[in-house]
Formats: C-alpha cells, sequence, structure tokens
C-alpha cells in the first residue's frame, strides 16, 4: 500500500512538472508578439513586463479605441503626402500589427497580407515594405490610460489595396 501511495505521489509531481514546463512555450496573453532579435530593435521594451502588469491591453481598451496625435485622418494625411503605391496592380489588404508602450514608442512590427478574398498571399514585397517603413515612421502614438496607470497596447493599421494603390486605411 505503501508503495501505491508513493508511486502515486511521484506520478502527480511528475506530471506536475510536465504541465508547468509545457505553459511557459505559450504567450501569457492569446496575440502576444514575442521578441525576434531578427526583426526587433533591441532597445524596445514593454513597459507592462513584468510581475504587475504580465500583459499588454488591445487597441479597444479605455476610453479611445485611436490613440494618435490628430486621429486617424493625420495618418491618412501623412500617407497622401508620401505617394505609396504599387506598379502591380494588385489589390488586397496589407495589415502590420504593433506594440505601443507605455511611453507612446512603437515596436515588435507584425506584418499580415492578403488577397482580396482574404487568402495569404504576397501582393507585392515592394509595397509591403513601404507600408511597414510608413508604420513604422508614425510617431504620433500616445500612451493608453486605464485606472489611472499608463499600459502598454497593440494596434494595427491594415492598408486596403485596389489597383496597387492604398483606398483605405482601416480601422
Amino acid at each position: 500500500m505503501k508503495a501505491v501511495s508513493l508511486f502515486t505521489l511521484f506520478s502527480f509531481v511528475l506530471f506536475s512538472c510536465q504541465a508547468e514546463k509545457n505553459r511557459s512555450k505559450y504567450p501569457d496573453t492569446v496575440g502576444d508578439i514575442a521578441f525576434d532579435e531578427k526583426l526587433d530593435e533591441a532597445g524596445f521594451k514593454k513597459c507592462g513586463a513584468g510581475k504587475d502588469r504580465p500583459f499588454s491591453f488591445q487597441y479597444y481598451h479605455g476610453p479611445k479605441m485611436f490613440d494618435y496625435k490628430g486621429e486617424k485622418i493625420a495618418i491618412v494625411q501623412k500617407l497622401k503626402k508620401e505617394n505609396i503605391y504599387s506598379e502591380k496592380k494588385v489589390n488586397g489588404y496589407i495589415t502590420v500589427r504593433f506594440l505601443v508602450n507605455c511611453e507612446g514608442k512603437t515596436g515588435l512590427f507584425r506584418l499580415k497580407r492578403m488577397n482580396s478574398d482574404l487568402k495569404d498571399i504576397a501582393l507585392d514585397e515592394e509595397l509591403e515594405n513601404k507600408l511597414l517603413k510608413f508604420t513604422k515612421s508614425l510617431n504620433g502614438w500616445m500612451p493608453k490610460e486605464i485606472e489611472g496607470l499608463k499600459v502598454d497596447y497593440y494596434q494595427y493599421l491594415t492598408y486596403k489595396i485596389e489597383d496597387g494603390k492604398v483606398s483605405e486605411v482601416l480601422p
């Protein structure tokens, strides 16, 4: 009987350690962007990393959904001045998702592209790179405040492409 009890206890401890080990490979919350030294600037820091704030919020948390100086219209106007387009008359969507930290600095940029049928497909690598560079250049993001605390949050911009030109910026 003593051997069975010890075996049961040992098995429980062993499986508990394995479960804990497996959990650590997943992000703290769904959608977290993990730091990648090949893509991300080494100096960019998440303010929320730590015990008191183990996760980042999404753009829609808090009183305002779009925290950019001058709102979305300022981004659209800047984009028009840049005159970014593709010689290839492609159609689809290019989404750039990133993190705005509690200081209003941006980092952890990730790009997703889809055709008009929402299938993951490369549209035009040059256009994608131009829009990624443009998004990185936007420096009017404001820190989000929730319950009096400045927090990190994920933001995205989706560029709708029609005939090689940006026809709309979402959200």
